[in-house]
């Protein structure tokens, strides 16, 4: 059983917990997924079966999309609402400000890891810091807000600013984060109320199957094939596919990553150009058939 399997998660699972569900249904445990999504979160998780594990590097790096709800005028130590409340304040801002604020934050900035996350710093994850009130320095990463916009009104409840945005962001983007700086620039505090992951590069929400499908046998896999069809493909003879499946360095014809699929379209192996000699193409990700 090998490929890519699209879930729809649901409120209240962790990625992992997901993971664990499926691994029990499908029976197998060689499964992990291509980007946490907190509990409070929805949408779109990315599961790799068997030899697509191999595949989690490539997956993970994608672009993702998402629906969020940001909530101006309290700050929480988890930077969403599931948080202990730091502070309060009464806030109101007009469409044009949400809009410029948003127009501020896109692009390339350097965004601080929230201290409420499973990054590792000296061996320990930051959460456990937090636990134990422990201080450390938050590592910082650029991030891409490649795209962002108001898909909401904007709602005034309890002398708090209510609305929701969309927004594709690069690998690494947190949105807890996002949802905070785009309050800061406003000049208050701001907490993530609601997030849906709707799209992970090409994998979209409304190709994702439930927990429930799976249990029923209602899924499909994606196959390995298909998952890299962004990539190159060339189809090999068995004189080429006996070099590939040893692990063969190449002569890069391509000038570009290549998938070798043997003569039943089955994937052999992913290859990148060499980094010692430009000439030539190495095994990057090898796939067992």
């Amino acid at each position: 059983m090998n490929g890519v399997l699209l879930i729809n998660k649901e409120k209240g699972y962790t990625s992992r917990d997901v993971v664990n569900k499926v691994s029990k249904i499908l029976g197998i445990k060689q499964i992990g997924h291509t980007g946490t999504l907190d509990p409070m979160a929805t949408g779109v998780l990315v599961l790799c079966v068997g030899e697509a594990t191999k595949l989690n590097e490539i997956l993970t790096a994608n672009y993702k999309e998402y629906e969020a709800e940001i909530t101006l005028g309290v700050l929480t130590d988890t930077l969403d609402v599931t948080g202990t409340i730091l502070k309060e304040e009464c806030v109101n801002f007009s469409l044009e400000q949400i809009l410029e604020a948003l127009k501020c934050i896109k692009g390339k900035y350097i965004q601080e890891t929230p201290i409420y996350s499973a990054v590792k710093v000296n061996g320990k994850k930051l959460y456990e810091y937090a636990r134990n009130n422990e201080e450390v320095t938050l590592p910082k990463r650029e991030v891409d807000i490649k795209e962002i916009e108001l898909i909401s009104d904007i709602k005034r409840i309890d002398d708090k600013v209510i609305f929701s945005i969309k927004c594709l962001v690069s690998k690494g983007t947190y949105i807890r984060t996002l949802a905070y700086d785009i309050a800061k620039i406003l000049g208050t505090v701001g907490v993530m109320s609601k997030l849906n992951r709707t799209k992970q590069g090409r994998f979209g929400i409304n190709a994702c199957v439930t927990l429930d499908d799976i249990a029923n046998g209602n899924y499909q896999l994606i196959t390995i094939e298909d998952a890299l069809i962004d990539y190159k493909k060339v189809q090999v003879d068995t004189y080429l596919e006996e070099r590939i499946r040893n692990g063969s360095i190449l002569q890069n014809r391509y000038g570009c990553p290549v998938l070798f699929v043997n003569s039943q379209n089955k994937a052999l192996a992913l290859y990148q150009p060499y980094d010692k000699d430009n000439t030539k193409i190495k095994p990057w990700k090898m796939f067992v058939n």
